[in-house]
């Protein structure tokens, strides 16, 4: 198939997943006994639909996998359902508390891929023993594990991909002393996600003195207008967009109304996938955003399973041709996390189906190296991650990846977030939680975090 003929196949499987998925079956309900009940938390309609069905699609692909190729975890296979929420905040609690007890033990770990539902779920799955796994995304502040000890944060937060941000366009100048004297402006969506970067925008501001013009844009995204005649007016040097959904297509094309050249607008992770550049046709060609966890590709070993043991099969949960867009590669990676954790965990409690609690355990001791990511297939696709009673984070580095018009090609090296920088607003943050939730503070010296 030409590169061409494919681009055009994954812009037509985006649009048409929607309507696909309503007819995907679903695992049954209740887990049996052996089991490992996993939670799946979805959000296939609504505004960001485009967005959040690819990352659920490669989420459940990856627990099939396992289950198909593997036997399950360790011999436990994994039961799962899925919970529509439509990206609201409310009945994102409502799916948690309808899911939070089902399987022999509970929920293993709930993953909304909102920070908004993150926000509201944080005390209460500290208060029911279930990890929270936010993989680039949530509360920066979570990655102190002495005060979050049910949120895991894996892979980066929004405080290491503004700091890579500001490192990447300091780069492009010179260095970051020559950011004196620029603006930088910040479009975001008006929401506890949108809002995440600020405090570390800020902090480098003061440093390198550059302007740091804070724009945000109400939900889902579709009115613009105004924040792009600000950008018309203020002209700034670059622009980092936090979006997410149709917010991030809108932007870029009214970049290309206003005459902003896409070279010098830079997204989060979460505005860097194909349904973001694809409704732009050429006009998104030279935006940039970051990448971690996974890239954009199908070439690792785990696709090549994805393919063998579901899609060729028949028993793939979205389109064949989706398999390997960034969303659907990192809704692999972070099903991939959880599975981990569950096997970090038998090693302390045995091949059986584990609690809540239990498997928080292993996720703050999960050690995938680089020869783990190899022997899961991921190698290519992933950082090595490394969690600790003090560190719920495990890793905070990212690349910039350029959309050339017909898919992402990588345009920096791998950009360490400075966590001298970071590690202070974190500590700080997380006391602060500390302070109003009356949350103690672990010891990690006294704490084995069992």
């Amino acid at each position: 198939m030409r590169k061409t003929d494919r681009v055009k196949l994954l812009a037509a499987a985006l649009v048409a997943t929607g309507a696909l998925t309503a007819a995907i079956p679903q695992a049954p309900a209740q887990a049996a006994a052996k089991e490992q009940f996993f939670p799946v938390m979805v959000y296939r309609t609504g505004a960001y639909a485009p967005n959040g069905t690819p990352w659920a699609n490669g989420y459940v692909d990856y627990l099939k996998l396992i289950n198909a190729r593997d036997g399950g975890i360790g011999g436990v296979k994994i039961a799962y359902e899925e919970c529509e929420f439509g990206y609201a905040t409310d009945r994102g609690v409502e799916c948690y508390e309808r899911l939070k007890g089902k399987g022999v033990t509970g929920g293993t770990a709930f993953q909304p891929l909102s920070t908004g539902v993150t926000f509201a779920l944080t005390d209460k799955t500290s208060t029911d023993k279930i990890p929270l796994v936010t993989a680039g995304y949530g509360l920066s502040a979570s990655a102190d594990g002495r005060v979050f000890k049910y949120n895991f944060i894996l892979g980066g937060s929004y405080w290491t991909a503004a700091d890579v941000l500001v490192q990447h366009v300091g780069n492009k100048e010179g260095g970051l002393d020559k950011l004196k004297g620029k603006t930088i402006a910040l479009i975001y969506h008006d929401s506890p996600y949108g809002k995440e970067p600020i405090p570390l925008l800020q902090e480098r501001s003061k440093m390198h003195g550059f302007k740091l013009l804070l724009l945000p844009v109400t939900h889902p995204g579709v009115e613009q207008k105004a924040t792009w005649l600000q950008v018309r007016q203020q002209r700034p040097d670059y622009v980092f967009l936090w979006g997410w959904g149709v917010m991030n297509s809108t932007a870029i094309k009214e970049a290309v109304a206003t005459g902003y050249p896409r070279e010098k607008m830079f997204g989060v992770w979460w505005s860097a996938a194909e349904p973001d550049v694809l409704p732009v046709g050429d006009g998104a060609k030279g935006y940039s955003g970051l990448n971690f966890l996974a890239g954009a590709g199908h070439s690792g070993k785990v696709h090549q399973d994805i393919f063998k043991f579901l899609h060729d099969k028949g028993q793939g949960t979205g389109p064949k041709e989706e398999v390997g867009s960034v969303l659907y590669n990192r809704g692999m990676v972070s099903a991939m996390y959880a599975v981990e954790g569950v096997r970090r965990a038998q090693l302390a409690y045995g091949k059986k189906p584990l609690t809540g609690e239990q498997v928080r355990w292993g996720l703050e001791n999960l050690a995938i190296d680089n020869a783990r990511i190899k022997a899961i297939g991921f190698e290519g696709y992933m950082t090595p991650t490394s969690t600790s009673c003090a560190d719920h984070m495990g890793a905070h580095s990212a690349r910039v990846q350029t959309w050339d018009g017909s898919k992402w090609v990588y345009s920096s090296e791998v950009i360490e977030a400075d966590m001298q920088i970071i590690k202070p607003l974190i500590t700080a943050a997380a006391a602060k939680y500390a302070a109003e939730k009356k949350v103690p503070v672990r010891d990690c010296a006294k704490d084995s975090g069992s």
